[in-house]
This record gives structure tokens, sequence and C-alpha cells, in this order.
């Protein structure tokens, strides 16, 4: 029993620190990515769609990015039951990913990789969803 209660506690741990921003710079400081979900707030066990917007550390649109996207429970053995896309350029550095899915309330990570004319780098974005 004991050992049952400490898992759930695990499994349903949130720690206190998380940066839940919609803006973020990449890891190596080369984009700012932000995200709007198209749906507020943020369903759970619905399809749904998010708007990004990359651009360059000092501020200028990123255009012909290859974005890839993935996400996960840090705490659970799974990732997202989908597989989100970037599906449309939307213009001025914005862009439409399709397909993400959050089945179940807690912690989760979204990450963006980004590949344009400059380097490859990275962001996550924490969310916790109730």
């Amino acid at each position: 029993m004991l050992l049952a209660a400490g898992v759930l506690y695990h499994l349903n741990y949130v720690p206190g620190d998380l940066d839940l921003s919609t803006i973020r710079l990449s890891a190596q400081g080369v984009y700012r990515i932000s995200y709007v979900s198209r749906r507020d707030p943020i369903p759970l066990n619905q399809i749904h769609t998010w708007t990004i917007h990359i651009e360059t550390a000092s501020g200028r649109p990123v255009e012909r990015a290859a974005v890839s996207v993935d996400g996960k429970m840090p705490q659970h053995i799974h990732g997202l039951p989908t597989r989100p896309q970037v599906t449309k350029e939307l213009g001025n550095g914005s862009y439409l990913v399709e397909g993400l899915k959050f089945h179940m309330p807690g912690w989760w990570v979204v990450d963006f990789q980004v590949e344009a004319a400059g380097p490859r780098d990275s962001v996550r974005f924490d969310l916790v969803l109730r």
C-alpha cells in the first residue's frame, strides 16, 4: 500500500518551479519561439491546433523553417497519443501545428526542433493541464 502511494505521488508530482511561459528562447539562444493554442484552455482528450511563432533572438521572423514537434509526460513512460506536425507556414514567422492531443491531466512538455537558414536549435515548453 505504501509503495503504491509512493508511485502514485511520483506520477502526479508537478515541480513547483516550472516555467509555464508561452514564449521562450531556444536552448542555444538562436530563436525566440512562442505558441498560442487555438483552444483556451488547452483541452484534454481533444485534437486541437496551435500557432507557433519563430523569430531570431533579435526579433526577425524566421520563414521557411523545418520544424518538428514532440511531447511527453516527464514522469510517465509515454508521449503524446498523436503525432503532431507543422502543416502550414502562415507567414511572418508563424506556423500551424495540427494534431496535438493531451489525453490526461498533469505535467506535459512539448518540444520543438527548428532548423532554418541558421543553426538547428530546440525549445521545450512546460504545461500543466487540469
